[in-house]
């Protein structure tokens, strides 16, 4: 069999081996497994690594760049042979360290060099924001490419994966490794080149849509003797072709928490337009039926967990309201069905904070970095629901034809590793669902970020009054302000207060984000004042102008705590990098959706101890319970993304792939 039909057979055979995680008992014994490999492998060990490194380092200052290309081809022989062992890799970081100091001018620093030790041998390692985490990568990926089987790095976005793999591909040509770049619009032809690469570059929306379609192309070949019968006989050679991956082998995965957490239970989809005509104006329908049911008696809606439900009043309200529609509407349950997806739609989806409409389109908002995802849609109708709901085009229902949830698409890889500012949280869930370790590298330089108490407040009148009137008292100092709100609606408010109050600033969100990069590379100046949403959290860097260190650097401004104890730390990273000084400073208030939400009983009882409605609470004890209510969002999230993979293991056992014949 050629090299070719062997990385294509790699490719195929692959759906079978993501084994499901262990349960019950085994669980445990599989978590207390991992906290002691976590203890015996800690920072230290590789700090200790990194140290040997650098006591090799001398001896090839001064050696020349033929000499060390040679001396680099006979490291890639051994790695391409398997024949390499500890004392090689040793010696490949330390050639790597001179090669990326010649190359791009950036020689890793030990903490750098100690991160990508643990990223090769398949950790997800926390390294706090602006230490470097690109060229960090590049490191083990230069290893893994050298066994000539392919090594993914997964970023963020398009724009990351262009950036990165330009900044750096002069490394990998030193090394004598060849580096593609995978990205949206591409054709079929450009993406093959790119994933013959040593290493690519590519996002995770991307490349798990091109391993789902060559999944489909390839269930017509049957396994192996169908693949090499059609091979010989050249009868499928267009459909062969068509394939562009050649196997998962070693992704190291950016932003890892982002990716493998937070869009965990998302699941790709490639699906064509469903037939059926006749859906649209049922959706249409449906929305002018729920218009006219009263929330007071015709419905419930239920918060922990999200749920709607009809009252029986409701049914038969709704019964008398549809009767004179006919067709369909004459059966109970689709009628309720439909009408239920409607009610999900006006009572739980937030204009503005879900979701924007741009071009008489509906298009997704992504709660955790405030991007929007233009690719995207809803399942099961909800975003034709939408659709309805805003009176822009209703589009027809997709038709799925594959499938896999990104959680379970990361677990096919023979090995993971990946990187991020925050993912101490989550250490337990990335070891149960990845068996991956997660290990915490320390920073460069001192940490000079100043973390003020929580400012809390009954009303959230009150607390937006505070946050105005604290914009407006540090940027009498000189000092640059970044303000983190969680949602579009949000920041648009808060920057119609500061119109309001005639001061000057940038306004970034999903919405008005064209200009982000020089947004954010003036965030830094003095007397800046940028109004955000989450997504200035990822993938950029604030660097401080002239003089601005010496007022105390960049303030940050959190409208609100996050459900996620980890998107909170992403914003107050944005200051105090690189060893800047910074400040951090969260409000609060009891009407917040997380607090509201998921404590009102304790919220109105606690609202009572207040007194007056607009005063402020400087007690720690409710920090404690703001921090009760995150940790149990953070269980019913991590819930639900087992769940979904549950039944990603259920149609793994029930469900396979199947052609029509034809």
């Amino acid at each position: 069999m050629d090299t070719v039909l062997s990385a294509q057979w790699r490719m195929l055979s692959q759906q079978k081996t993501c084994a499901p995680p262990p349960q019950g008992l085994d669980r445990l014994w599989h978590r207390g497994a991992g906290m002691v490999g976590r203890l015996s492998r800690g920072s230290s060990l590789y700090i200790r690594q990194a140290e040997s490194v650098l006591a090799l380092e001398k001896a090839y200052r001064h050696v020349s760049d033929r000499n060390l290309r040679e001396r680099i081809a006979a490291l890639g022989s051994r790695y391409r042979l398997g024949r390499n062992n500890k004392v090689d890799r040793v010696l490949a970081f330390v050639i790597l360290r001179e090669v990326a100091s010649r190359t791009v001018g950036m020689r890793p620093y030990p903490v750098q060099v100690a991160g990508a030790l643990a990223l090769y041998d398949g950790c997800i390692v926390e390294m706090a924001t602006g230490e470097g985490k690109t060229l960090v990568a590049t490191l083990p990926a230069v290893l893994a490419g050298w066994r000539r089987r392919g090594c993914h790095v997964i970023t963020a976005n398009d724009y990351l994966a262009e950036r990165d793999a330009d900044l750096m591909s002069a490394i990998y040509r030193f090394c004598g490794l060849t580096v593609g770049c995978v990205t949206a619009g591409m054709a079929s032809r450009q993406r093959k080149a790119a994933y013959n690469a040593d290493v690519t570059y590519c996002t995770g929306k991307e490349v798990a849509a091109d391993f789902l379609r060559d999944r489909l192309i390839g269930s017509d070949f049957r396994g192996l003797p169908g693949l090499i019968l059609s091979k010989m006989s050249g009868g499928h050679e267009d459909r062969f072709g068509r394939m562009v991956q050649r196997g998962l082998e070693y992704a190291i995965v950016d932003e890892a928490d982002s990716i493998l957490i937070d869009g965990a239970s998302t699941p790709l989809l490639i699906s064509g337009d469903g037939p059926n005509q006749a859906h649209i104006e049922a959706y249409e329908q449906a929305a002018g039926l729920a218009a006219g049911l009263d929330p007071s008696t015709d419905f419930r809606v239920t918060r922990d967990p999200p749920h709607i439900y009809l009252t029986p009043k409701g049914k038969l309200r709704l019964a008398e309201l549809a009767e004179p529609l006919g067709g369909l509407w004459t059966g109970a349950r689709r009628r309720g069905e439909l009408v239920l997806q409607a009610l999900v739609a006006n009572e739980m989806y937030v204009r503005g904070k879900h979701y924007v409409v741009q071009d008489d389109k509906v298009v997704i908002v992504d709660e955790y970095t405030g991007r929007l995802m233009p690719d995207r849609t809803w399942r099961n109708g909800l975003h034709q629901a939408i659709e309805a709901k805003e009176r822009v085009s209703v589009n027809l229902p997709k038709e799925t034809f594959a499938r896999i949830s990104f959680q379970r698409f990361f677990r096919l890889y023979r090995k993971l590793s990946g990187m991020s500012g925050t993912v101490a949280e989550v250490r337990e869930e990335l070891w149960d669902i990845y068996q991956t370790a997660v290990i915490s590298i320390p920073t460069h330089r001192l940490c000079r970020r100043f973390l003020s108490p929580d400012r809390i407040f009954a009303t959230a009148a009150a607390k937006w009054d505070a946050v105005e009137e604290e914009i407006c008292a540090v940027h009498q100092t000189g000092r640059p302000i970044l303000v983190g709100t969680g949602s579009i609606g949000d920041s648009e408010r808060l920057s119609q207060r500061l119109t309001a109050r005639g001061l000057d600033h940038h306004l970034l969100n999903a919405v008005k984000h064209e200009s982000e990069a020089r947004i954010i590379a003036d965030a830094g100046r003095r007397r800046h004042i940028t109004v955000s949403t989450n997504m200035a959290g990822r993938g950029t860097d604030i660097k401080l102008g002239p003089d601005v260190a010496e007022l105390g650097g960049l303030h940050v401004i959190a409208t609100e705590r996050f459900s996620a104890r980890r998107i909170d730390r992403q914003l107050s990273g944005r200051c105090a990098r690189h060893g800047d000084p910074g400040s951090h400073v969260v409000f609060v208030s009891l009407e917040d959706e997380l607090i509201d939400q998921d404590s009102r009983i304790i919220v109105s009882t606690l609202r009572r101890w207040f007194g007056r409605k607009d005063r402020e609470c400087y007690s720690a004890h409710w920090r404690w319970l703001i921090e009760a209510i995150q940790k149990s969002a953070e269980r019913r999230s991590f819930r639900m993304r087992r769940n979904v993979m549950a039944a990603d293991n259920w149609l793994d056992r029930n469900l396979g792939f199947t052609v029509n014949e034809s």
